[in-house]
């Protein structure tokens, strides 16, 4: 199984990325409660978007981060700096043993612990 990042989301979710919701639709995927937080509190959502977001959501399992967690993405951020989201993105993915689905696979490739894919491409 795989933990899709919040850039994956917003881009399937644009309309523009046909392959991409495709590939969400052929993948069991799960998603990190920070995920929301990311994509459905952007202040200037319009309704068409936050129904893309809500459809791909409701296929998705939502993962709220634990303790624990929360403690792996300390360890994350006293290593390298990191966004908060991502940092716990990364956790939950690593905690849980699931592969990180981004289009910023770079962000990541530094995490020996996590595998990373990117379905978009290069």
């Amino acid at each position: 199984m795989m933990l899709a990042d919040s850039n994956l989301i917003i881009y399937a979710a644009s309309g523009k990325h046909p392959e991409l919701v495709d590939w969400f639709l052929k993948n069991e995927l799960t998603v990190s409660a920070v995920s929301l937080v990311e994509t459905l509190g952007y202040h200037k959502l319009n309704r068409r978007e936050k129904t893309a977001l809500d459809t791909i959501y409701s296929t998705m399992v939502i993962l709220y981060p634990s303790p624990e967690e929360f403690q792996t993405a300390i360890q994350l951020r006293q290593q390298r700096a990191m966004s908060l989201g991502d940092a716990l993105i990364a956790a939950t993915a690593i905690n849980n043993n699931l592969t990180l689905a981004t289009h910023n696979p770079k962000d990541f490739s530094w995490i020996k612990s996590l595998g990373v894919l990117d379905p978009m491409g290069t």
